[in-house]
């Protein structure tokens, strides 16, 4: 159903919320999405959103993600669709393809400047603004589509970098995209309410009131960790009131209690904007970063999903899960273009049947999912659900006999709870690969996170190998504050190992990942602390780094005789080389809480390794850009990355810090 449509069907006052979500980076995080997907579509969002990486990096997936929203979960779906970089082959492929899945809904962007050019360029002369995008949608498909466009209460920028950043501009941007056939606005994530309030003001009475009725809806991202909001804020250049940033620094050494916090922030600033806006902005779109805990609580505090439930009338049905218990739900109304059968293995319901969206709100006052007896073995904190299990439905009477306990996504209990929360903590490129948050979102996808002027201020012109070391020599010193496999410098717990990493640059082993080896840290420790209070937290050694030809055969010969380290090494083409089977994992950080059990956050495995290769090679790539081409830096930088290898390294021995160092010879390194 489109978008609009759905706004005419319910009272003009009534609140609703919409999700965010992106394609995660690997199969099994995909398939855990779908999970995922299943379980929070239970909380009735009015639509959810699918990106659409830079350039069309994610198109297929993408489409695909947002073909099984629409057609096997039940979902009003919106895809993102971006016009930089694209051809009209293209975009007139993903459009009906949309159109075949049963999509109604495009939210319509320029998109991110391409990565070898410091301003964004066109690359053709039919799509140089997003208003061109609109157009042709309407142009080509008439009313099919609902087009959303997006809006920048504080003004856009280009990339991470601030280019003409005037709210008055991008009003006048916004207009004429609205003026081309665009149905409703979604915003930039932001922080700063008071701002937002100013800008949806000056919206509603600017060119004549254009924009007086159309629908603006603001973006609030739940803040899920203190280094990925910052991360995000300077990426999109997100101003964070100071207020805000002394509630988060006050709690930035206990991931929980920046979650709680979170929460109360986003709770507080969706009720400031209902008020501030005179209940204009009835809607919020939560993007979620693929994670449900954060965004179930913010719902719940907030009132949002009392307030849906008690507007929605859902019958109940039955869900049978994967290992054959019933699931007793409710089911919302069916979407009609969700009548396709489902993709990418996620199960749909029975043969011959539509595919149906299924809710658990139950209107009891405290929203609890309401589920039937699940065995104990099921109730485990990293159980995974088979996507192809997640969703079958079966009618039933509701006379039927079933005994329930209640549970909430919040807490963190039971069967759904601990499905909600396994990978809660910090999923970065060392996450859980099986998480759908593992990997780094930016929505830029592969970049050296600085524009080319600057990366040759910082990087200058190297010729030889031993420029290319000086430079990440320089940034383990602190000297240098960006490599283009990092926009930071390293983190404070590095500072125990710095000299070993030193030396290991020196001799031209370029590092871009480690960790000392931690024997029982309490969880508030400032440098090394994680997760809730009152726990401990312990670290395996590792490192990551760029090797030459030459040294790795060296190196994977003394490997061959260590089995206290597990190794990946891999190169541009494919070659692949590691002591673990395909399916082994080795976990590398993990903490033990009270309440909880086992937390292991951070996991290296053969999945995981792949996809960072693949990435940090292609980074090499956008490097060899900003040099002209033949150039003595652009060649060099492209015969390193043609040849040289990304090694990983575990030491297993954890209660022997110097361990890994003295194997790679650099543990007396001064």
């Amino acid at each position: 159903m489109k978008i609009s449509d759905k706004l005419e069907q319910i009272p003009k006052d009534a609140p609703y919320f919409s999700f965010e979500f992106w394609p995660p980076k690997t199969t099994a995080g995909l398939e855990n999405l779908h999970a995922r997907l299943f379980r929070m579509s239970r909380l009735q969002p009015f639509f959810v959103t699918v990106t659409w990486g830079a350039g069309g990096s994610t198109a297929a997936l993408s489409l695909d993600l947002a073909s099984a929203c629409q057609q096997s979960h039940g979902l009003t779906t919106c895809l993102h669709l971006t016009c930089t970089n694209m051809d009209k082959s293209i975009l007139d492929q993903t459009l009906l393809r949309a159109r075949d899945a049963g999509i109604r809904n495009i939210l319509a962007l320029r998109g991110d400047p391409p990565r070898g050019q410091e301003y964004w360029t066109p690359t053709s002369e039919d799509f140089v603004y997003a208003r061109d995008l609109v157009r042709y949608i309407k142009e080509q498909h008439g009313d099919y589509f609902c087009i959303g466009v997006a809006a920048y209460p504080e003004g856009h920028v280009e990339g991470s970098v601030v280019v003409e950043r005037d709210v008055n501009i991008d009003l006048g941007y916004l207009a004429e995209k609205v003026k081309a056939g665009a149905e409703f606005v979604l915003t930039q994530l932001f922080y700063d309410t008071e701002a937002f309030i100013a800008f949806e003001k000056e919206l509603r009475d600017f060119d004549g009131g254009v924009m007086r009725d159309i629908p603006v809806i603001p973006t609030i991202m739940p803040i899920q960790s203190y280094q990925s909001f910052r991360r995000m804020t300077k990426l999109c250049g997100a101003f964070v009131p100071p207020e805000l940033l002394a509630r988060l620094d006050k709690v930035k050494g206990d991931d929980e209690a920046v979650k709680m916090v979170g929460v109360d922030v986003a709770v507080e600033m969706i009720q400031r904007v209902y008020e501030g806006t005179e209940g204009r902005c009835r809607g919020v779109h939560l993007c979620t970063l693929n994670l449900e805990k954060s965004v179930g609580s913010v719902l719940e505090k907030s009132g949002l999903l009392d307030k849906v439930a008690e507007r929605e009338h859902v019958p109940e049905v039955n869900i049978v899960n994967g290992q054959g218990r019933t699931v007793t739900i409710h089911e919302s109304a069916i979407d009609d273009s969700a009548a396709a059968p489902a993709t990418n293995g996620v199960a749909h319901g029975n043969p011959g049947a539509k595919s149906r969206r299924t809710s658990s709100l139950v209107s009891d006052g405290q929203n609890r999912v309401v589920v039937e007896e699940i065995r104990a073995d099921m109730a485990r904190l990293d159980l995974l659900t088979e996507a192809k299990d997640a969703g079958k439905v079966e009618s039933a009477s509701a006379a039927s006999r079933r005994r329930s306990n209640s549970v909430t996504l919040q807490e963190g209990k039971s069967v759904l709870g601990k499905l909600a929360t396994w990978d809660e903590f910090p999923n970065g490129r060392w996450g859980d690969a099986r998480s759908p948050a593992f990997g780094e979102l930016d929505g830029y996808g592969v970049t050296i996170h600085v524009p080319p002027q600057e990366a040759l201020q910082l990087w200058q012109h190297p010729t030889d190998k031993s420029d290319i070391s000086s430079l990440f020599v320089r940034h383990v010193k602190g000297e240098l504050r960006a490599i283009p496999w990092s926009e930071e410098g390293l983190a404070p717990e590095s500072e125990a190992i710095r000299q070993h990493l030193i030396g290991l640059n020196q001799k031209g082993w370029w590092t871009v990942g480690s960790q000392p080896a931690l024997n029982a840290k309490p969880s508030a420790d400032a440098i090394f602390g994680w997760g809730p209070k009152n726990g401990w937290v312990f670290q395996k050694a590792f490192v990551e780094f760029f090797v030459s030809p030459e040294d790795w055969r060296e190196l994977y010969e003394r490997l061959k005789e260590q089995p206290q380290i597990s190794f990946y090494a891999g190169n541009r083409r494919g070659d692949h080389y590691s002591n673990m089977e395909q399916s082994d994992a080795n976990v590398v950080t993990w903490g033990i809480f009270p309440g909880r059990e086992v937390a292991q956050p951070t996991i290296i495995e053969e999945v995981s390794f792949r996809a960072w290769k693949d990435e940090s090679f292609a980074i090499w790539g956008e490097w060899e850009k900003i040099y002209p081409k033949g150039s003595p830096s652009a060649e060099l930088i492209n015969k390193i990355g043609e040849n040289y290898l990304l090694v990983t390294l575990v030491h297993h021995e954890f209660l022997e810090q110097n361990a890994l160092w003295e194997f790679l010879g650099v543990a007396d390194k001064e």
